[in-house]
């Protein structure tokens, strides 16, 4: 990868089809990717919300793991569909909800990554600030600049890039953790395993699981140039090992912060218990943990810039290009910019909410995709078709909007936030499980809805639109 990055400095495809012969790149790739895009402060912030709720260590500890086993499983799936189609991930909901009803999950995708984005500057102003007494703003400022300048630049080097941020976040995290596990000095209170909490635990577990859903809207960006033939089980399996060992333990490190310091911001507390095992050391691995949070920012620009081409393109059809990924960079940077200056009050309290609202956003999405890839089509589509405004998957598919329609209205009783909280959430004591209802019902109507369609006729008119896809690689169809 890296020889062929020499060749091209800046990466001129974006939501169009990765040719055969473009193909590259080795599939244990993926790991450094997705263990770099949780090893960040943004992942420490997100084991915190249930020690912010008064759970303890050990539970919360427990609610961290689980989640993030169970949000990477889904996440790591989407992952596999990138080699097999060679497209962005946001542009593949089209057979599913047609060309003009992806929009629907594009918006969403949208706010999700301008959100984080918002988020990932006004914790790196905070972690500065903390560290050299810089200007907040300012650093919101030059944070992203910088983040949306690798994300110009492109694919290879974000890969690269993500390699080597990964060994050096391996060793921070590595000193860290044994260095707490030998020295920390812990309440009992906080590894008392009677003192069981059902709200905080499971906001913790729903926070973890929805943080690892929310990367499955651009997963497939960052596996779409490898080879078609790298297999299923090899990009599932790296990519969920990047992604639960990256998410679990950093935010088991956030978790572990708040509880011995629960009245600090999230950057302190993590200094602070780093300083405390290991006099000095706070202040570097805050350092490694900025350049993690700098670079999984440079992803979610490069995946917003892909998504709102994906809109635009949408509303009118239109040939990408560099220029044109470059001008929707420039947007989603001012946007998040915006988003970052306005909002960098109550963080953690912020933050917890925002991550609870994706997931009921992306459940009933990232249900009808995957059943569809693997149970109703089973990988069979036609390029060419996703990208034609009057094609075989049509400008509205009612099945794919009915299907999150129904799952999005079966959670609603069981939302818990600050903003709303559903009857049947309340009568649980506010705890969340919102999730556990609309992935399977979700995927139950989408399946339903799909018994009227001719999946064999399906599949011939995929097979058949796109012959000659790939001429130069001898592939006469994608299907």
């Amino acid at each position: 990868m890296e020889a062929k990055f020499g060749e091209r400095l800046l990466e001129k495809r974006s939501i169009d089809y990765v040719p055969i012969a473009e193909r590259h790149g080795k599939v244990w790739h993926l790991w450094p990717v997705w263990f770099s895009g949780d090893a960040h402060l943004a992942t420490v912030a997100t084991g915190v919300v249930g020690i912010a709720l008064g759970g303890n260590l050990i539970w919360m500890a427990i609610a961290v793991v689980l989640g993030s086993a169970l949000g990477t499983f889904f996440m790591a799936f989407h992952s596999t569909q990138g080699p097999q189609l060679g497209l962005p991930q946001m542009i593949q909901s089209r057979p599913q909800f047609g060309y003009i009803g992806a929009l629907l999950v594009w918006g969403v995708a949208l706010v999700a990554y301008i959100g984080f984005n918002a988020f990932n500057q006004i914790l790196a102003a905070q972690t500065v600030h903390s560290l050299y007494g810089a200007d907040q703003k300012t650093t919101m400022v030059v944070f992203a600049l910088l983040a949306v300048s690798l994300a110009v630049i492109g694919y290879d080097l974000i890969h690269l890039a993500q390699r080597w941020i990964a060994y050096v976040l391996i060793v921070a995290l590595l000193v860290f953790t044994v260095a707490i596990l030998q020295g920390a000095p812990m309440p009992p209170a906080q590894l008392d395993l009677r003192d069981f909490s059902a709200v905080p635990f499971l906001a913790q577990f729903f926070a973890a699981a929805s943080y690892q859903i929310a990367w499955s809207i651009y997963v497939s960006d960052y596996s779409r140039y490898l080879p078609r033939d790298v297999g299923v089980s090899a990009s599932f399996w790296w990519t969920y090992l990047g992604g639960f060992v990256g998410g679990a333990w950093t935010m088991l490190v956030g978790t572990l912060a708040a509880a011995l310091y629960p009245t600090l911001e999230v950057a302190a507390a993590l200094r602070a218990a780093a300083d405390a095992v290991l006099p000095g050391f706070g202040k570097p691995l805050l350092v490694c943990s900025l350049l993690g949070l700098l670079t999984i920012t440079s992803l979610n620009f490069y995946g917003a810039s892909l998504t709102l081409l994906s809109v635009a393109d949408s509303l009118k059809p239109n040939r990408p290009t560099l220029a044109k990924r470059i001008v929707t960079l420039a947007v989603c940077t001012a946007a998040a910019i915006a988003l970052a200056l306005a909002s960098s009050h109550n963080f953690v309290a912020i933050f917890g909410e925002f991550l609870a609202v994706l997931l009921y956003l992306f459940t009933p999405w990232t249900a009808i995709n995957l059943v569809d890839f693997y149970l109703v089509r089973k990988g069979h589509y036609s390029v060419r078709e996703i990208f034609n405004p009057h094609g075989m998957y049509g400008r509205w598919n009612w099945r794919g909007l009915m299907a999150y329609g129904v799952g999005f209205a079966a959670m609603i009783p069981f939302f818990s936030t600050g903003i709303y909280m559903g009857p049947i959430a309340r009568a649980l004591g506010g705890a969340d499980i919102a999730m556990l209802v609309g992935l399977p019902i979700s995927a139950i109507v989408y399946v339903w809805a799909c018994r009227s369609l001719d999946l064999e006729a399906d599949r011939r008119r995929a097979f058949d639109a796109d012959i000659g896809l790939d001429p130069d690689s001898g592939a006469e169809a994608h299907a």
